[in-house]
C-alpha cells in the first residue's frame, strides 16, 4: 500500500466517521419526531438545492429508509420496567394498614363478614378477632352483586358502623369500594380500601385509589391472566399510591366442585414478578367450608403473606354468602389450624 492509499483510507475513514455522527442526530430526530415532519415538503426543498452526483430518486429513497430504520429502532428501545415489577423494585414491599403489616415476617390475615349488617353483627366478629391478637377486620359496606335484587349493602351507614367498630374495638378496617366518588367519603371510615374482582379493571377506580395513599387491597378479576391482574395494579403505583396487595381469589374455570377455581400459583408468580404483598382468599375461591383450611394452608405454603376469609355470627341468617361464611366456632377450628 503505497503513502496516497493509506492516506485515502484514512480520509474515507473519518468521513464515515463524520457521517455516523450524523445519522446519529438525525435519528434522534427521525425517531422520536418522524410523525412531526413533512416528509414531501422537507425532500422537496432538500432535492431543490441538492448539486451533487445522485440523482433525485436514489437520494429520497436513501433518506425515506433512513428515517424507517430511526423509528424502528426507537420503537424498538425497552420500555422502563413496570412500577410493580421486581426489576423496578427488588426488595419486598410491606403494607401498613393499622397496627398491622402485610409482607412482613409473619403472616397478617383479614377476616370479617361478607357484608355489614349491624353493628351488634360486626362487632361480635371483632370481639372474635380481637382474642385471638387479629388486627385487622373486613366488611362489605357496598356490595355489587350479580343480581340486583340481591342485597347491595348498606353504603354510607355500613361505612359508620366500620368506623364505630374501629374506635371500640381498635381494629383496622378494610372495605370494598366500588365507584371513584366514593374514595372520598370512605377515607375518613376506612383504614383500607378493597377493589374486588369485578372492579378489577375499573380504570377509573383504580386512578382515584392510586391518588389517595389509603392502603389498597387488589382483587384478581375472575377471568384476569396475571399479566392483567400486574396491569391493574400499575394503574395504582402510576398515581403515586404504593400502598397495594394483591389478593388471589380464585378465577373462573370449567370445575363446578368449588364456587371458583383458587389459582395457588399465582402466589409464587406473583411474587416473583412483583415486590407487592400477596394475600389468599379462601372464601370467594373455594366456596366450600370443610376444605378452606387446607387451602389456607396450601396457599401460605406457597408463599402467601396472609389469608382472607369470611366469618359470620350466624351465617344461616346472613343477608350474602350464607352457605361460605364461617361461624365463629368454624373459625375458631379455623384460626387454629393456622397457627
Amino acid at each position: 500500500m503505497n503513502q496516497d492509499d493509506a492516506l485515502d483510507r484514512e480520509k474515507l475513514m473519518e468521513i464515515d466517521m463524520a457521517l455516523l455522527d450524523l445519522l446519529d442526530e438525525r435519528a434522534a430526530i427521525t425517531g422520536h419526531s418522524g410523525d412531526r415532519i413533512d416528509g414531501a415538503g422537507h425532500y422537496s426543498r432538500l432535492l431543490a438545492n441538492y448539486e451533487g452526483m445522485y440523482d433525485a430518486a436514489f437520494v429520497q429513497d436513501l433518506l425515506e429508509n433512513l428515517t424507517d430504520a430511526s423509528s424502528r429502532q426507537a420503537s424498538a428501545e425497552d420500555p422502563p420496567p413496570l412500577l410493580v415489577s421486581r426489576a423496578h423494585q427488588s426488595a419486598d414491599t410491606i403494607v401498613r394498614i393499622g397496627d398491622a403489616e402485610i409482607g412482613g415476617d409473619a403472616p397478617a390475615h383479614i377476616f370479617g363478614p361478607c357484608a355489614v349488617e349491624s353493628y351488634r353483627q360486626v362487632a361480635e366478629v371483632a370481639s372474635a378477632l380481637k382474642q385471638k391478637g387479629l388486627k385487622m377486620i373486613r366488611g362489605g359496606a357496598f356490595k355489587p352483586r350479580t343480581s340486583p335484587y340481591d342485597f347491595q349493602g348498606l353504603g354510607q351507614e355500613g361505612l359508620e358502623i366500620l368506623k364505630e367498630i374501629k374506635e371500640t374495638h381498635g381494629l383496622a378496617v378494610v372495605s370494598e369500594i366500588v365507584a371513584p366518588e366514593h374514595v372520598t367519603m370512605a377515607e375518613d371510615h376506612l383504614d383500607a380500601f378493597q377493589i374486588g374482582a369485578r372492579n378489577m379493571q375499573n380504570f377509573e377506580l383504580l386512578k382515584a385509589v392510586g391518588r389517595s395513599q389509603k392502603p389498597v387491597i387488589l382483587k384478581r378479576g375472575m377471568s384476569a391472566t396475571i399479566e392483567e391482574f400486574l396491569y391493574a395494579a400499575e394503574y395504582i403505583l402510576a398515581e403515586g399510591n404504593g400502598n397495594v396487595v394483591f389478593c388471589e381469589r380464585g378465577i373462573r374455570t370449567f370445575e363446578k366442585s368449588t364456587r371458583n377455581t383458587l389459582d395457588i400459583s399465582a402466589v409464587p408468580l406473583l411474587k416473583q414478578a412483583s415486590h407487592l404483598p400477596v394475600l389468599v382468599d379462601v372464601t370467594h375461591s373455594t366456596g366450600r367450608k370443610e376444605i378452606m383450611s387446607d387451602c389456607a394452608k396450601a396457599a401460605l405454603a406457597a408463599g402467601a403473606d396472609g389469608i382472607m376469609a369470611e366469618v359470620h355470627p350466624n351465617p344461616a341468617i346472613a343477608l350474602s354468602d350464607r352457605a361460605q361464611q364461617m361461624s365463629l366456632e368454624e373459625f375458631d377450628n379455623f384460626h387454629f389450624s393456622l397457627i
